[in-house]
């Protein structure tokens, strides 16, 4: 079995553990992220994450958590795959020669690259998965974008192809997409070699326990948020953003009206259950990436 074929089936793997893990904390974070402003005088529609949990329990029960997972669900064997192979191949033309350990800078471009890749494909999954997850918590809010309803992936991806301008529609964000993936890639992988490089005690991480392993990847996927955290509330706003009456003109003039609007706090909505879902997800990605890349030989 060639090393991409171990990459791809490992990185399938990964990328299952982390959405199941994961999903129900990145609901509440969008729905937190793309909350409209209220009213003079008027609260928030969701206090913070835990009333965002109740509010989407009561009115939805435990499947509303689960929202727009089908689109990360059926994509995400491809982008894991991509991820993680791309790191492979990368890994493959930076070492000096086969099997050779590779330094934190090393890795940190390996990560930038494969961040390159996945933005290709995370941007329509993104969008898919924001407009589903976002569309209760526009609900009421007056903005037209609400008056279509979706009743799954599918749909979303219909009406942006029939009515937002085709394929073109479904990259809608790509730029705050990759400004995203790639820095924020190239943190997580640096940040997991550093630390298993310092569990291990040196550049052979090999020997390294599923403790170990866990630890290393959880801490990345913080590393990962930390970086480009007010990029993904840009993103996730614009993908939302009404195609007829859109608020934003594009990442830049979101950022400045969020900024205007909100302050600083705007552009960390959503930071926590973003944080308590990256760490125990990543840890369960990158222990079951670890394992079965592993097994493979």
């Amino acid at each position: 079995m060639g090393d991409v074929a171990k990459d791809l089936a490992a990185g399938t793997v990964g990328g299952a553990a982390q959405l199941i893990c994961g999903h129900p904390f990145d609901t509440i974070k969008v729905k937190l992220q793309s909350q409209p402003a209220p009213l003079p005088g008027q609260p928030l529609k969701y206090a913070g994450a835990m009333d965002a949990v109740r509010q989407t329990l009561a009115a939805e029960g435990p499947r509303g958590l689960y929202k727009g997972m089908g689109a990360p669900l059926a994509t995400v064997a491809a982008f894991n795959a991509v991820l993680f192979s791309v790191r492979g191949q990368m890994e493959a033309l930076l070492r000096s020669e086969p099997g050779a350990p590779l330094t934190v800078n090393q890795q940190i471009v390996c990560g930038a690259g494969a961040g390159v890749a996945v933005s290709i494909l995370a941007c329509p999954t993104e969008l898919i998965k924001c407009r589903l997850q976002a569309q209760s918590a526009l609900a009421g809010s007056g903005s037209a974008s609400v008056a279509v309803k979706y009743g799954g992936p599918m749909d979303v991806a219909r009406h942006v192809l029939r009515s937002e301008g085709g394929v073109k529609g479904l990259f809608k964000g790509l730029v705050p997409t990759m400004a995203r993936e790639v820095p924020g890639n190239a943190a997580m992988f640096g940040v997991y070699e550093a630390l298993k490089q310092y569990l291990a005690g040196g550049q052979d991480t090999s020997k390294l326990g599923r403790g170990s392993l866990m630890l290393a990847g959880g801490l990345a996927g913080g590393a990962f948020w930390i970086s480009v955290y007010p990029t993904d509330v840009v993103k996730s706003v614009i993908q939302v953003d009404d195609y007829k009456n859109p608020k934003y003109s594009g990442s830049i003039n979101a950022f400045r009206k969020i900024l205007a609007s909100e302050g600083v706090k705007g552009l960390y909505k959503g930071f926590g259950p973003a944080m308590a879902r990256s760490v125990p997800a990543n840890a369960a990605c990158f222990l079951a990436y670890e394992v079965t890349r592993s097994s493979l030989g």
